[in-house]
């Protein structure tokens, strides 16, 4: 989970030496994301079909390789039009990864556990943003940002051994005829895909962005900007172990909304920096704990919710939707920090984690109709 959305989060940490190059701007930083997510959207739903034909253990290690790929692709990317195509690639890895974890977690995992450890892999994209923020970032220092990037290309290919070796073997391909992969999602997997969507436009703009908004909006350095991904990166780990542990049915259904909620506040401190500093890390903290953790607890319900032989496909609609606002909400946001209008770029993160909040809600009153249930 950690390698399958690194480059976002190192393209994020890395916005303030990328932006140094030649044709990169703070406009094409959002376009980078845009391009990535807006990849892993159209790719998640036959990725989940995949997913449930060959098995989490082939999905995982081709997940481990293209990341490894798209990875050293940008790290010697000449220009912009490479470095989109390479950050393209990455998308890959972003639409297998959901389902792929969430079948591994049904085929090992006692459902007893499931909850907890799902949240624990969730944890896992925020350990890449643990990563890139601080000991990746402080690295590029050193090597400067491509030998960075190449460094990360060569602990995913590493990882990608790991797996073939330690994880057990897939079970033979079933041979009944392949149900037809699904790219609506219904029912559950409906209402959290909008929730999703909402969602991660506003955590695609704070992780794309928050750097940059360190440096330029606040007058931070570098390595300390990229400090506060770091600190999102660990909040994100620990909200979503935690959140995950206690979204047991019955709980789980109204965590996605309140979570939102905190979210929206999480916004506010984000913006309150320009005023007084020391808020931006309180909002880093809380979009870890409140957002990012919003996400966590979305899957723990799809596993909750998913009909036998669903999950990989539900699982990926979900994605889909989170995804799509990965691609939607950082263009938007780098219109306004083009030109320096960091407080409205969080006012409108707050609108979209708002937003994200009120369909869930929606959702979990209509769940609680009779004769709902599972199936609403």
């Amino acid at each position: 989970m950690a390698f399958s959305m690194l480059q976002l989060f190192l393209l994020g940490a890395l916005g303030p030496r990328l932006v140094e190059e030649p044709g990169i701007t703070p406009g094409l930083l959002g376009l980078t994301t845009t391009v990535g997510f807006g990849t892993a959207a159209l790719l998640s739903p036959l990725g989940g079909r995949t997913v449930d034909r060959v098995g989490p253990r082939r999905s995982l290690v081709l997940l481990l390789l293209v990341s490894a790929a798209a990875l050293a692709l940008i790290g010697a990317a000449p220009g912009a039009g490479a470095l989109l195509g390479a950050v393209a690639l990455g998308g890959v890895p972003q639409a297998l990864a959901n389902p792929a974890t969430n079948k591994a977690v049904l085929a090992l995992v006692p459902p007893a556990r499931r909850g907890a450890v799902t949240g624990l892999k969730q944890s896992g994209v925020q350990l890449g943003a643990f990563a890139a923020g601080l000991p990746l970032a402080a690295l590029a220092g050193g090597l400067g940002w491509r030998g960075a990037v190449w460094t990360a290309s060569g602990a995913a290919l590493l990882t990608a051994v790991w797996a073939l070796r330690a994880l057990p073997a897939d079970p033979p391909a079933p041979q009944t005829p392949p149900v037809r992969a699904s790219f609506v999602p219904r029912g559950t997997a409906a209402w959290l895909a909008g929730f999703s969507l909402f969602l991660g436009a506003g955590i695609a703009s704070v992780n794309t962005y928050l750097a940059l908004y360190g440096v330029r909006g606040l007058g931070m350095g570098p390595a300390v900007a990229g400090g506060l991904v770091a600190v999102l990166g660990v909040a994100g780990v620990l909200g979503r172990v935690g959140w995950s542990k206690a979204a047991r049915p019955g709980r789980a259904e109204w965590l996605p909304g309140l979570l939102a909620c905190g979210a929206v506040g999480a916004a506010a401190l984000l913006a309150g920096g320009l005023w007084a500093r020391p808020l931006v890390w309180a909002g880093a903290v809380a979009v870890g704990v409140f957002a990012v953790s919003g996400n966590a607890v979305s899957m723990v319900l799809v596993l909750q919710r998913s009909a036998a032989g669903r999950a990989g496909q539900d699982s990926a609609l979900v994605a889909a939707g989170f995804f799509a606002g990965f691609a939607v909400g950082p263009p938007l946001f780098g219109l306004l920090a083009q030109s320096g209008r960091y407080g409205a770029g969080w006012l409108l993160v707050a609108v979209e984690f708002a937003a994200a909040g009120a369909v869930a809600f929606l959702w979990a009153v209509r769940d609680r109709r009779p004769g709902r249930g599972a199936a609403a």
